[in-house]
């Protein structure tokens, strides 16, 4: 790989816990430093990765959020860009109702007038656990996190087409919040990206899972030609 180092943003009220059981073996096998900010939103994730900035292109990405801040970012500053590792895109565009957007303004009116708790009924297994870990980190902040969030523009496929770095692209086929024909969208937008999945079945299990389809995307966007 080109770079040495891969900053990689969380997905939406995620943190940089999760990030790290996803990609931190995956990366180093790969010979890649993983940096993780733990930042809260989507003005720290920019600034984060602004920050990280030295010079040397990096490779960026992130899940769902952080994907598609990473991408935006890569698109303002196509020569601060190595490549890509985007996991779980949730939309292209505008977010236009797309379900992971709906999903996060519903939770955020029930954080806002129920508490954390109320918003998680009926989240159960690994998912659950997941954010009845990190929900409570953003404290007062959650429910403007999960609304600025469900907002948020991600990369048009026009503004996609005109990144040249290798971007490798993760899904799961099984997941109605990050549709697999969003990813498919992203892919085809993309000069040079690849494609590959895995399931929710397979994360819950195994969270390097969607690490190492990302990086095996990525590696075969690399040697497309």
């Amino acid at each position: 790989m080109s770079s040495s180092r891969a900053v990689l943003l969380p997905g939406t009220a995620s943190d940089e816990v999760f990030i790290s059981a996803v990609f931190a073996r995956p990366l180093a096998e790969a010979g890649l430093a993983l940096l993780a900010p733990a930042s809260r939103g989507v003005r720290e994730h920019v600034a984060a990765l602004d920050a990280a900035w030295d010079g040397t292109p990096l490779v960026v990405g992130g899940v769902s959020l952080g994907a598609h801040v990473a991408a935006a970012w890569a698109v303002r500053h196509p020569e601060r860009c190595a490549g890509l590792l985007l996991a779980l895109p949730a939309w292209h565009g505008a977010a236009d109702g797309a379900p992971a957007s709906a999903t996060a303004r519903a939770s955020a009116s029930v954080v806002g007038s129920a508490g954390v708790e109320a918003a998680l009924t009926g989240v159960d297994g690994w998912l659950g656990d997941e954010l009845r870990r990190a929900w409570p980190r953003y404290g007062s902040r959650l429910a403007d996190v999960l609304e600025e969030a469900a907002g948020e523009p991600a990369p048009s496929l026009a503004e996609l087409s005109g990144l040249t770095a290798p971007v490798g692209v993760a899904a799961c086929t099984d997941d109605p919040i990050h549709p697999l024909e969003v990813a498919r969208a992203w892919v085809e937008a993309l000069p040079r990206a690849a494609l590959r999945t895995t399931t929710l079945a397979a994360l819950g299990a195994d969270r390097e899972s969607l690490g190492r389809a990302a990086l095996d995307a990525y590696r075969s966007a690399q040697a497309a030609v």
